[in-house]
């Protein structure tokens, strides 16, 4: 039987890889931080994590987790409305709450399941979702379950997204939903012109957070605290595997009725484990950190700031951002490829990006900075780049 569809399937691997696609695992053997050691056993520094405010590995965050299997168990073996439910689940839950100024917080095992099962309790066939076009994978997957009628405007256009609006008037209920930032590019959605169309339209929005939490904003709380709307947006999803700790969960916040619908009925919610114990009073001590210092945010922004002047003044051309997210753009996929295993072999630990995770001809490689870095990280990454970037005549 599986014969044919294993010579299919060899033809489809053979096909991506004769393309300069294929993408390689590489396996890291140590924990994830600003160095990181490789299967090779080079120590390499890493530009590739979401670990935006270094917390991955952070000391605090390992005794918290400690903590909470000593006290909690290892994990809850069921899902949350059967018997998974600790108080230490509503103690998160409260604390995301605080930290994004809204009603009610509800979590997930990963931010993917919190898009996956927000729009389908919500909304029907009368509603409509207009969405984003460079919204993430599971923003677009998790409309795809729901029946509400689909737009999709491009991406931070505010007069596209107007004509979206017009044209849903005739649906019974509107929401816009977008990333807060957008993890290719780097941009961030100008949350305060969305804000002003949904109240001209009569829309919901509905915001993830997940690149943008502890990135953007004075304090790091988000594209709600950047264009000074806290409150004003209905629906926050956001991740615990990012700036968070970079473990993994995730959450939605916002109106209460909302999130006590979502308890009702969110599938993932409903049919998946509830996070364990260890994740979530490692999270819990992650927001006390959060409320107690902003220096870690401060430092990201002092880090970005610094690598993006160098890299614009060494001849690269940049993405314009707003985030921890430099899009170093190549255009060329086998390009990217290339530039990327230079690098490594230079000590520089980044990813190339190419279709389909970014339009065909809009290769990149994505650089993430971290406050887990230092000015010597920063420098000998800029200078790898240089020296690979006119090796590869990408620079004169």
């Amino acid at each position: 039987m599986y014969g044919k569809i294993k010579e299919h399937l060899q033809e489809e691997l053979k096909s991506i890889k004769d393309a300069g696609l294929y993408k390689e695992e590489r396996i890291i053997v140590s924990p994830q931080g600003a160095e990181i050691k490789i299967e090779s056993g080079d120590t390499v520094i890493n530009f590739c994590a979401n670990n935006y405010l270094g917390l991955s590995n952070h000391p605090a965050l390992i005794q918290a987790a400690r903590e909470g299997m000593a006290s909690h168990g290892f994990g809850m073996s069921s899902v949350r409305f059967i018997c998974g439910t600790q108080d230490i689940h509503k103690t998160l839950e409260r604390k995301i709450s605080e930290f994004f100024g809204t009603d009610d917080t509800i979590l997930y095992a990963a931010c993917f399941d919190a898009n996956g099962g927000v729009f389908e309790p919500i909304l029907t066939k009368e509603d409509a979702i207009i969405s984003d076009s460079l919204n993430h994978a599971s923003i677009i997957d998790g409309v795809r379950l729901c029946k509400a009628q689909r737009y999709r405007y491009q991406n931070a256009d505010m007069e596209d997204l107007e004509e979206k609006l017009k044209e849903a008037q005739e649906q019974r209920f509107r929401i816009i939903v977008t990333d807060g930032v957008f993890s290719m590019d780097g941009n961030v959605a100008p949350m305060d012109k969305i804000i002003e169309l949904a109240e001209k339209y009569d829309a919901l929005v509905m915001v993830d957070e997940a690149h943008s939490a502890g990135v953007v904003g004075e304090t790091g709380r988000g594209v709600t605290e950047l264009f000074d709307i806290r409150g004003k947006v209905d629906i926050i999803t956001g991740t615990l595997g990012k700036a968070f700790g970079g473990a993994i969960g995730g959450f939605t916040t916002g109106r209460k009725e909302i999130i006590d619908l979502l308890r009702q009925r969110s599938r993932p919610y409903l049919f998946s484990n509830s996070i364990p114990p260890a994740v979530v009073n490692a999270g819990i001590r992650m927001f006390d950190m959060m409320a107690e210092t902003h220096e870690l945010q401060e430092k990201l922004q002092r880090n970005t700031k610094y690598f993006m002047d160098k890299m614009k003044d060494a001849g690269f051309e940049i993405k314009p951002t707003e985030s921890a997210i430099i899009a170093v753009m190549l255009y060329d996929a086998p390009l990217s490829q290339k530039f990327a295993a230079k690098l490594l072999d230079e000590g520089i630990y980044v990813i190339g990006f190419y279709y389909p995770v970014v339009p065909k001809g809009q290769a990149r490689i994505r650089v993430q900075i971290s406050a887990a870095h230092d000015t010597k990280h920063l420098d000998k990454c800029v200078d790898a780049f240089k020296k690979i970037g006119k090796e590869l005549k990408v620079l004169k």
